[in-house]
């Protein structure tokens, strides 16, 4: 077998493409993530890359060839020629690397539910509202990375995050979101007093929104309010809506999104009242 680094164009991507036989399904969402990383300038050559057997056949790398075409970008490749065609039955049987595993060697803590959060504090910051979900939603795991050196902050927020989930079931991923933009957004309010509501709800009464929020995500987690699952996106929608109410000293009784409402921004109006003792407030109706 030889191996050898190619400067693959679309042209011969097409060209190694007519060797490609029996091969599995192709898969867009696979394409087009791997076209992403071509146009982000993320591609990086690697042991993986292109294989072909005895005969010519292509037996590794088909997406790849897809990618180069779609991204009309030419790559640096490892290709190689005279691969067993035994061997088609191992190729890609080994576990991908995660986002979970590349911040686990980078040194991070609790890598799972970071990763899920800068994933999730991505989409919230490009793709408010849309769907967590599909092509548009993935994040490479070099964005990763990228996300977490920009918002540092965010290891800070997950610890908080983990007191939250454990008080009201609210995910850690919305939780971590939450707390991290509204604490990026108004660093002039003491949040403790909002922790504190959350954790315990001593003291508060009817229409406070930390009250409101932590009987509503109780209630949907012991499957009280009958509707469909809700999602990160949708606990982090709470969050931020109860959190605004919270700063403007607003009451908030009911929480609820509509099919068109748009998911909020933390609030940049300035409170005129203190909101550290908001079941003191004279509250009124939003």
């Amino acid at each position: 077998m030889q191996a050898n680094i190619v400067s693959v164009t679309p042209e011969i991507a097409k060209k190694w493409l007519e060797r490609n036989q029996n091969n599995r399904p192709l898969s867009r969402t696979t394409v087009e993530q791997l076209v992403k990383q071509i146009k982000r300038g993320e591609w990086q050559l690697t042991h993986q890359g292109i294989a072909f057997d005895e005969s010519g056949r292509l037996l590794d790398g088909q997406h790849r060839l897809h990618a180069i075409i779609k991204a009309g970008a030419t790559v640096e490749m490892m290709v190689f020629q005279g691969a067993p065609s035994s061997s088609f039955t191992v190729l890609d049987t080994g576990r991908k690397r995660t986002g979970k595993d590349v911040l686990s060697l980078s040194g991070e803590a609790n890598t799972a539910h970071l990763a899920s959060a800068l994933r999730g504090l991505y989409l919230y910051q490009t793709n408010p509202d849309s769907a967590w979900s599909g092509s548009h939603s993935i994040v490479s795991n070099e964005q990763l990375v990228e996300i977490l050196e920009a918002n540092p902050g965010m290891r800070e927020a997950l610890l908080k995050a983990a007191a939250i989930n454990r008080a009201i079931r609210m995910t850690i991923t919305a939780a971590t979101i939450g707390w991290y933009v509204t604490s990026k957004a108004r660093p002039d309010i003491d949040q403790s007093a909002w922790l504190e509501g959350l954790t315990t709800g001593a003291d508060l009464k009817v229409g406070d929104p930390r009250l409101t929020l932590r009987n509503t995500t109780l209630s949907l987690a012991a499957g009280k309010i009958v509707r469909r699952r809700e999602n990160s996106r949708e606990h982090l929608f709470y969050y931020i809506k109860s959190w605004n109410a919270w700063v403007e000293g607003r009451e908030l009784k009911i929480l609820r999104r509509s099919s068109n409402e748009k998911m909020p921004k933390p609030t940049t109006k300035k409170s005129t009242q203190t909101v550290d003792r908001l079941s003191d407030l004279s509250l009124m109706d939003p």
